[in-house]
């Protein structure tokens, strides 16, 4: 296994590929410090204010002269971002060549969409009934059998006190995650005097299988666990009466999403994601790419890839918007790593962005979805949300991902409402957490296998899991929701 890796021939550093010791040579440049494993060593001598140069794309600047083979890190860089950027539209599209679909075995919903689970989901349009959503799962484990996968619920504190638009996005997510086509059925439960009335609710869902959606107020009836268990028991029988058929890739949507990122997060696992990414696309799949302050530094680098100037403006629109969103709540805008990424090599936002991007791959961005909508159109698609893992992996789901690919560097256990495939950015947090972790892309870092055969190879895991393949997560029932708010709590 090599030491170093040096990303792109222009880079001025190279990543540390395991704990480094002094006087270790590469391209003939000693480093002179002990260098951590997932960090940056200068190759050459840099002078103050010198662009730092990673992934062939300056991501900060040196605060201090640094010698060559020196450890290169928050102590001596700086980003190089500030402010607003004025963007203008320079096309650089690269066609994806169509390959062949492939199959999954999946369930054909009554709308002619594809789901790769058929589970039995219980909305709570209000936090304050979601013990009783809670007991109702408890309570009616025995309606799961047959091609019923499960019975769950998506506690959430909103649905009341929200004003504007935060009582907006709210709705939104919310009737966007009952049309969800890995829910078979879905109870709807409401509280009856909450802000998000079931007249709102309806409205925004617009037309809908009476069969697949039942609606309960709990103020309304006597008993709302006898009521709720009639309903289950009805939506249970509609939900049993679906059988996975074969199906093609080219009816998946998958969400792409990092967390607990370190140094090799844009070396391994999301270039390996982003080849997987162009690889459904090529089959006609589609893909969403969002956390969008994780684009700050880099948005340049997908901005010119929006298929027409009106898509472009409209990613314009979401990246400003969301600048404007940190500035008037009156926070710096690149403020970021965390501090975690620092401590696992990632040294300012750029260097974070750099990598963060390539989950995206290389396929042409064919639209940009506002929070709480749905994908409509074929390929890869970019959405706005932040980079918070809870709300980020809520937002891809109500955005119609059947599935997430979650990229770690670091390890994190939660689960979204879909099914979330843990890919470990190394092969010793793999090995250590064997519970948490479904794929290893650190084989590429290890040099035992190339970046196409383990973008290969998640293809193939995507489709076993598509076709009923439980998670980690899913086998331990982590399953959480987190909604986006803005304003004030009334």
């Amino acid at each position: 296994m090599p030491e170093f890796v040096q990303i792109h021939p222009n880079d001025n550093v190279a990543v540390a590929l395991k704990d480094v010791p002094v006087g270790t040579l590469f391209y003939g440049v000693a480093a002179k410090e002990n260098i951590p494993y997932g960090h940056k060593i200068a190759l050459k001598t840099l002078s103050k204010n010198e662009f730092i140069i990673k992934y062939g794309f300056p991501i900060g600047h040196a605060t201090s002269p640094i010698s060559a083979g020196t450890w290169v890190h928050v102590h001596n860089m700086k980003t190089n971002l500030c402010g607003k950027i004025n963007y203008s539209y320079t096309p650089k599209i690269e066609s994806i060549p169509v390959t062949p679909t492939e199959e999954f075995m999946g369930f054909r919903r009554s709308d002619g969409k594809v789901g790769i689970r058929n589970e039995i989901w219980i909305i709570p349009t209000v936090g304050c009934v979601n013990d009783v959503a809670k007991a109702l799962v408890r309570e009616n484990q025995d309606l799961v059998n047959g091609t019923i996968d499960g019975l769950y619920t998506f506690p959430h504190p909103f649905g009341c006190s929200q004003t504007g638009d935060d009582h907006i996005q709210t709705r939104k997510l919310l009737v966007s995650l009952t049309k969800h086509p890995n829910a078979g059925a879905v109870l709807v439960l409401s509280l009856g005097c909450e802000n998000l009335t079931q007249e709102q609710f309806l409205k925004e869902l617009g037309p809908y299988d009476a069969r697949r959606i039942h609606f309960l107020t709990c103020q309304e009836v006597e008993d709302e666990m006898q009521i709720g268990r009639k309903h289950l028991k009805e939506l249970a029988e509609f939900a049993g009466s679906f059988h996975r058929e074969r199906c093609l890739s080219s009816e998946l949507v998958i969400g792409l999403k990092c967390g607990g990122s370190d140094g090799l997060s844009g070396i391994t696992a999301n270039p390996m994601v982003g080849r997987f990414s162009d690889l459904l696309v090529s089959q006609g799949g589609s893909t969403i790419l969002t956390e969008v302050p994780e684009m700050f530094g880099a948005e340049e680098l997908l901005l010119n890839r929006c298929i027409n100037e009106t898509v472009f403006h409209k990613a314009v629109d979401m990246i400003n918007g969301f600048k404007n969103y940190f500035l008037q709540h009156h926070e710096v805008v690149y403020e970021n790593p965390s501090p975690g990424n620092k401590k696992g090599g990632i040294t300012t936002l750029e260097d974070k962005s750099c990598g963060c991007v390539q989950k995206g791959g290389t396929a042409p961005i064919v639209d940009v979805i506002d929070y709480g909508d749905t994908v409509t159109k074929k390929g890869l698609n970019m959405l706005y949300g932040p980079g918070n893992d809870l709300v980020s992996a809520t937002a891809l789901t109500a955005a119609g991902a059947h599935m997430l690919l979650f990229t770690t560097g670091r390890g994190t256990p939660f689960g979204s409402p879909v099914p979330t495939v843990k890919i470990s950015t190394n092969t010793a947090l793999a090995t250590m957490k064997k519970n948490w972790i479904d794929f290893n892309a650190g084989m590429i870092a290890d040099g035992s296998a190339t970046i196409n055969e383990v973008a290969s190879n998640l293809m193939k895991l995507v489709l076993e899991i598509a076709s009923g393949k439980e998670t980690c997560t899913e086998e331990k029932g982590y399953r959480e929701i987190s909604i986006f708010k803005d304003g004030i709590v009334l």
